[in-house]
């Protein structure tokens, strides 16, 4: 019998001060604000971070030379509640339009603000899933990442 071990998602956690369409605008429009320069695989400084907004669009960035590197694709747009995008960057960090791997954002109501819920599904990875779990569990991956977006809105990261 053949078994398959699927790894566990990476789960990622903040609360912000904002109301969810704030936060979901800031998450998807405002990306290039929040994301960190150095989290490139392109070979021109980021200039911009786009994520078309529909489904079906597409996740790249720019560089300031005006070249494009394709990070995936939008899979569900459902402002201000829920985004899922295909995250395409194989473990050396190219762009690889085989390999699917989904990133869900919800944006959820809480009191006066909103928490921000991320879920990087990593199956497909397939042998290589606990290696970027580990990679994608730092504090310095989506947790940092959370916490950048959460400052940027100018809010409190408690979550």
């Amino acid at each position: 019998m053949n078994q398959t071990i699927a790894v566990a998602p990476v789960r990622k956690t903040i609360r912000v001060a904002a109301p969810s369409d704030r936060a979901f605008a800031i998450f998807t429009a405002g990306m290039a604000g929040w994301w960190p320069k150095s989290h490139s695989i392109n070979a021109s400084p980021i200039r911009d971070i786009v994520v078309e907004p529909r489904a079906g669009g597409r996740w790249f960035e720019r560089g300031e030379d005006g070249s494009e590197c394709e990070w995936g694709k939008v899979i569900a747009w459902e402002p201000p509640r829920r985004l899922v995008l295909a995250w395409q960057l194989s473990p050396d960090w190219r762009f690889d339009p085989g390999l699917l791997t989904e990133v869900e954002v919800r944006f959820i109501a809480d009191g006066d603000g909103t928490r921000i819920e991320l879920e990087h599904r990593l199956d497909g990875y397939g042998d290589q899933a606990g290696q970027m779990f580990a990679v994608y569990d730092r504090k310095d991956a989506w947790q940092g990442m959370l916490e950048r977006l959460a400052a940027t809105v100018g809010l409190s990261p408690a979550a």
